[in-house]
């Protein structure tokens, strides 16, 4: 007759913890060195660890006379060796010429006489410059710039209000998205 193992009933068939790798046990680096020097003063609680460089220097190589082709200095170039191209387009084209003293009173005369008509553009193109030169030399009069002004927003004003319903509904959009910037 079998007789029923009661020990079996006891026992879990499962672990009962979730297994984990133990922690690494690093040897010390500064006591496992071969070359490396310990004193323990008694008295003081100290230790003093000196540890020599892992490499002798190399007399080829020192500030002077570096053995690394990045830290020696760049040698002459050759005149004639080809360049690597610009990095800007912008840099192909020669550097534009100085204005002459009687240019440049006369680029003033004209966009002080008709800022309409002699635009910063224009005036750019006639005097082969650019707009930036144009308004850094011959800037507008504080009250001349406001009026200006005014009158290109009262042209805007009338552009938008040919505009339909649907594209001044995106535009109120787009200008109540760029407040939340």
């Amino acid at each position: 007759m079998l007789k029923p193992r009661l020990s079996l009933w006891f026992t879990r068939g499962y672990a009962t913890r979730i297994a984990e790798k133990p922690p690494a046990r690093f040897p010390d680096p500064l006591l496992n060195t071969p070359n490396v020097a310990v004193k323990t003063l008694k008295d003081e609680n100290l230790t003093f660890i000196h540890r020599p460089p892992p490499t002798v220097p190399s007399p080829h190589s020192t500030t002077l006379a570096p053995a690394s082709p990045l830290l020696k200095s760049p040698t002459p170039s050759n005149k004639h060796a080809p360049m690597p191209p610009f990095l800007r387009p912008s840099a192909y084209n020669a550097a534009p010429l100085r204005m002459s003293d009687k240019d440049i009173e006369q680029l003033r005369k004209l966009r002080l006489s008709n800022p309409e008509k002699h635009s910063r553009a224009k005036l750019a193109k006639l005097f082969k410059c650019t707009p930036n030169f144009v308004s850094k030399i011959a800037a507008l009069p504080r009250p001349k710039r406001k009026e200006f002004a005014r009158k290109m927003q009262a042209e805007h004003e009338t552009v938008r209000e040919q505009w339909g319903e649907k594209k001044a509904t995106f535009v109120a959009i787009k200008q109540k998205r760029r407040e939340f910037w």
